[in-house]
C-alpha cells in the first residue's frame, strides 16, 4: 500500500466553557488534522484523518499550560511539513518508522494512530461504548447545577471522575457528598493533578467514605509521598502526569492502582502497547483517558480503548464543552469539515 495524497490542516475550536487543564483553565482548543489518502495492490484508495492535538499553549490568562504535552504545535507543524514531502509514494509503513523516530509524542502518536487506519489494523467500536462521565464545579456555579448534570447520568453510569482541588477542600467534601447523596451507588475516581500537600490529602480524604472512591489520581504535591498516603488510608492511586515524563519507565509501587494513559501525551502506539502490557503484567489497570482533543481525536480514542482495554471504560467526556464537532459528528449544531480548516499544505504523489 503506497502513500497518494498527503494534507495538512489546522482547526481552532472556540470552548462554550472553561474547560480545566490541571488547575488552569483554557477557552479554545487547537490542533491538526493529517488526512491521508493510499492505493492498495490492486489500485484502490484507501483515506483516513487523524487528530494531532499537543496539550500545551497559553490558559485563559496568558500563561503557558504547565504539566502536559512538551512540545508545541509550532514545532509539530514545522517537522511534519517537510516529512509530508518524503512520506509521498513511500509504503504505508514508512508512518509507523518516522512515529518510532520522531521525539514529538503528539506526533508519533498522530502518525502511527494513521498507520493503524489506513492498514485496517484499528476497527471502529461499538456505538454504544461508554465513557467515564467528568464532573467538576465550574466557578460561580449554582449547587442546583451540579444536582441537575448529577439526575441526568444514566442509571447504567457506575463511576464518574471528579475534579478536586480546585476550590477549598470544604466546597469540595460538601460537593462530593453533594454527588453521592444523590447517587450513592456511584464509585468516584478522583482527580487531584498533584494538588495535596501529603497530609492535606489524607485531610482531604479522611472526611470521605472511602469505600466510594476507586482510587485518586496524582494525589500528592510530591509524587513520593503517594505510597504513604495510601499505607495510612488504604487508598489507592493513579499516576497520570507522572507519565508525561519523557523518561518515565513503569515501576510497580504500593497502593498503585491504574495509569492513566493520555496517548497524545505518551507517543506512538507501540509505546502505548508497550507500557500497557508492562502494568497489566503488573496488575495494574489501564485507562485512555483524553488531552481535550476534539471530536476526530475522541473518536479515535474510543476505539483505542475498545481494542486495547476493551474492560475498562475510558475518560472521554471533554467533548460538551465544545462549540463545534470536528469531521465526525456527536450532534452538535456545526460539524466543522476539511473546507472549514485551514489547509497547510497538500503534495499528491506520482500515482495519482
Amino acid at each position: 500500500m503506497i502513500l497518494s495524497q498527503l494534507s495538512l490542516y489546522r482547526y481552532q475550536i472556540p470552548l462554550d466553557k472553561l474547560l480545566p487543564v490541571g488547575k488552569q483553565r483554557i477557552d479554545n482548543r487547537q490542533g491538526l488534522v493529517l488526512r491521508a489518502s493510499a492505493l492498495t495492490e490492486q489500485g484502490e484508495a484507501v483515506t483516513a484523518e487523524v487528530e494531532i492535538a499537543p496539550l500545551s499553549g497559553q490558559d485563559v490568562d496568558e500563561q503557558p499550560l504547565r504539566g502536559f504535552s512538551q512540545e508545541s504545535l509550532g514545532q509539530v507543524i514545522d517537522q511534519l511539513m517537510p516529512l509530508l514531502d518524503e512520506l509521498i509514494d513511500k509504503p504505508v509503513d514508512e508512518l509507523a518508522r518516522f512515529a518510532q523516530e520522531t521525539q514529538l509524542p503528539s506526533l508519533a502518536f498522530g502518525l502511527s494512530l494513521l498507520h493503524a487506519r489506513l492498514s485496517g489494523r484499528l476497527p471502529a467500536a461499538r456505538r454504544d461504548a461508554r465513557t467515564i462521565p467528568l464532573i467538576y464545579q465550574a466557578q460561580d456555579e449554582a449547587p442546583q447545577a451540579l444536582d441537575a448534570r448529577i439526575d441526568a447520568l444514566e442509571r447504567s453510569t457506575h463511576a464518574v471522575k471528579v475534579k478536586v482541588g480546585q476550590t477549598s477542600m470544604e466546597q469540595e467534601v460538601a460537593m462530593i457528598h453533594r454527588i453521592l447523596a444523590r447517587r450513592p451507588d456511584l464509585k468516584l475516581r478522583l482527580d487531584a493533578n498533584r494538588c495535596f500537600p501529603l497530609e492535606a490529602a489524607i485531610d482531604f480524604l479522611a472526611c470521605l467514605p472511602l469505600e466510594a472512591i476507586e482510587y485518586i489520581e496524582e494525589p500528592c504535591q510530591d509524587p513520593g509521598d503517594n505510597a504513604a498516603l495510601y499505607q495510612t488510608l488504604g487508598v489507592g492511586f493513579a499516576l497520570d502526569e507522572t507519565l508525561n515524563n519523557p523518561g518515565y519507565q513503569f515501576t510497580m509501587a504500593s497502593g498503585l492502582s491504574a495509569l492513566i494513559i493520555k496517548p497524545m501525551i505518551l507517543g506512538s502506539l507501540a509505546d502505548l502497547q508497550a507500557l500497557a502490557q508492562e502494568a497489566h503484567e503488573a496488575g495494574v489497570r489501564v485507562i485512555l483517558s483524553a488531552s481535550l482533543e476534539a471530536s476526530l481525536g475522541i473518536n479515535a480514542l474510543r476505539d483505542l480503548s475498545e481494542a486495547l482495554t476493551p474492560d475498562e471504560v475510558p475518560g472521554l467526556d471533554t467533548l460538551s464543552a465544545f462549540s463545534a464537532d470536528l469531521l465526525v459528528s456527536t450532534g452538535k449544531n456545526r460539524c466543522l469539515t476539511l473546507e472549514n480548516l485551514i489547509c497547510l499544505k497538500q503534495v499528491t504523489g506520482e500515482a495519482v
